[in-house]
């Protein structure tokens, strides 16, 4: 495992990081027997960092942890994450309502690096003027946060109001090679650690499609490397290859995806790229751009929605059958959102243009308006008939 260094405060914090928003769950709920294992092996294996927030997998994310790490050794081996969410907060007191709370949940007197989540140039304003900096203060005072920091998915314009607004020791930032001009990006990424924040990298798989199958049109590209690398590989060690970044997180949730990470992670260094390697990078950039139709990295900051539609999952399978030529992408589209696997119907046509997924959506997506592109994509006058079709097959197999 390589290390990076926290510049503000000397922590050596493995530059693989264990993001916990997407553990491996079923029906709902986190398959904890599988978590454990698998988060046990990459402490093992040298990760030192640990990522969640309260609302990750429902609000089960922190108790899981906390019940994992508690008293077995694990606890002490890494540094815990863990972060603010300033909406359900309206002052100071609540606040440290809020902190107290996450705390009993993890089982622990101190969170190491503790974040306000989800900030952007307004959200911050609102949060000093409810007290967030005395409440940073304070905590940081009596031991029950160590390092403050903030994650962002705000412009780049307000990026550096945030970054200047308080004496952080870290940030947390979207970034990878097809947002080097999005949220922070590369600027906001340089002018971080031209202030001695330590930067941690969220997304960078952007949702996990960058690790898929690439398009055709992209693989191409890559073949034209002289080092054969699988897309994650390029993905993550591109990311790597910045001086400015100390962590990267991932969502690992599958045994094979964390021994690939970790191997990645042994060796991966900055600037170990050479010219014609980020020159593909960037051709690789260019040509998902033009295939790809939804920039949704499947985060749920938009669930649930009040009419039922499964927004990640209608733009997952939109983006699978048009960028990554997915012949089976509509059926799975009809079997994942048409009442089959789940209890209720959640397709992009049930949208009601309510506009609350906007509101919430990090990317600043256009969702309704994209999910009325999908439903004439994906489902059209044939739904119906599909759908009795699949039904009567799939109850067939289920008596086999």
């Amino acid at each position: 495992m390589q290390y990076r260094t926290v510049p503000k405060n000397g922590d050596q914090l493995s530059i693989l990081g264990y993001g916990c928003m997407r553990l491996p769950s079923k029906r709902g709920g986190i398959m904890e027997d599988l978590a454990q294992r698998q988060i046990y092996s990459a402490i093992d294996n040298g990760v030192n960092y640990i990522d969640t927030a309260v609302p990750y997998h429902n609000g089960k994310s922190e108790p899981f942890l906390g019940k994992i790490l508690g008293d077995n050794g694990y606890r002490d081996k890494v540094k815990l994450a863990t972060k603010l969410p300033h909406w359900s907060t309206d002052s100071k007191e609540s606040m440290d309502k809020m902190l107290d709370s996450q705390l009993s949940k993890l089982k622990t007197d101190r969170i190491d690096y503790y974040l306000i989540h989800n900030l952007n140039g307004s959200t911050w304003e609102t949060a000093k003027e409810n007290g967030v900096i005395d409440f940073l203060d304070t905590a940081i005072r009596k031991g029950k946060i160590i390092n403050a920091g903030f994650s962002y998915h705000g412009g780049a314009e307000d990026f550096s109001q945030v970054v200047d607004g308080y004496d952080w020791t870290f940030c947390q930032i979207q970034y990878n090679y097809l947002d080097t001009q999005n949220q922070a990006g590369t600027r906001g990424l340089e002018y971080a650690a031209s202030k001695k924040l330590a930067v941690m990298i969220m997304e960078p798989l952007r949702g996990g499609n960058l690790a898929k199958t690439p398009p055709p049109e992209v693989q191409a590209i890559w073949n034209r490397a002289e080092v054969n690398r699988a897309p994650v590989e390029w993905a993550l060690r591109w990311i790597w290859n910045h001086p400015e970044v100390t962590v990267v997180l991932s969502g690992m949730n599958h045994d094979s995806h964390i021994r690939e990470n970790l191997s990645m992670a042994s060796d991966a260094r900055e600037h170990a790229f050479s010219d014609d390697e980020l020159a593909l990078v960037s051709q690789a950039t260019d040509m998902y751009r033009k295939v790809m139709k939804v920039g949704c990295t499947g985060c749920q900051y938009c669930m649930p929605c009040p009419a039922g539609v499964n927004i990640p999952g209608c733009f997952d399978f939109y983006n699978s059958r048009h960028a990554f030529k997915d012949k089976q992408a509509r059926l799975f589209y009809l079997v994942m959102n048409g009442g089959i696997v789940r209890e209720k119907p959640s397709f992009a046509s049930q949208c009601i243009k309510c506009g609350l997924c906007e509101e919430k959506c990090p990317q600043t997506l256009p969702i309704p308006d994209l999910l009325a592109d999908v439903a004439k994509d994906m489902e059209g006058g044939m739904t119906s008939p599909l759908l009795w079709v699949i039904k009567r097959v799939m109850k067939v197999r289920k008596k086999k």
